[in-house]
C-alpha cells in the first residue's frame, strides 16, 4: 500500500506559478513511477506529466511542455509538479498517482494504482 497526500495548491493570478508536492508513505516510494493528473469541473481527467521511478525519465501531455515540471526526491519520498505561466484553463483538481514498475502507458490513469485526494488550483484571469 502507498498513500499519497498532495498540497501546494490555491489561488493564483494568470501568469504566475506554483509547486505542488505529493508526500508518499508505505512502500518504498522508489518502486513506482509517478505521475499527475488533472480534473476540471464537469471536465474527464486527464494527463499531465509523470517522472520514472529514479527521476530520470519524464513524460508530459503535449499541451502542456514548456509551462509544467515534474520531479521527485526520493529521499524525502516526495514528487513535485512546478507550473509556470498559469493559465485560467489550468484551473482543476490535481492529483498524483502511484503505477507500477511494470506500467508503459504513463499517460493513461489505468495504470496507476494508488492515488492521493487531490489538490485544487484555481487561476484567475
Amino acid at each position: 500500500q502507498v498513500q499519497l497526500v498532495e498540497s501546494g495548491g490555491g489561488l493564483v493570478q494568470a501568469g504566475g506559478s506554483l509547486r505542488l508536492s505529493c508526500a508518499a508513505s508505505g512502500r518504498a516510494f522508489s518502486s513506482y513511477h509517478m505521475g499527475w493528473f488533472r480534473q476540471a469541473p464537469g471536465k474527464e481527467r486527464e494527463f499531465v506529466a509523470a517522472v520514472n521511478w529514479s527521476g530520470v525519465s519524464t513524460y508530459y501531455a503535449d499541451s502542456l511542455k514548456g509551462r509544467f515540471t515534474v520531479s521527485r526526491d526520493n529521499a524525502k519520498n516526495t514528487v513535485y509538479l512546478q507550473m509556470n505561466s498559469l493559465k485560467p484553463e489550468d484551473t482543476a483538481v490535481y492529483y498524483c498517482a502511484a503505477a507500477a514498475l511494470r506500467a508503459r502507458r504513463w499517460s493513461e490513469g489505468y495504470e496507476y494504482n494508488y492515488w492521493g485526494q487531490g489538490t485544487q488550483v484555481t487561476v484567475s484571469s
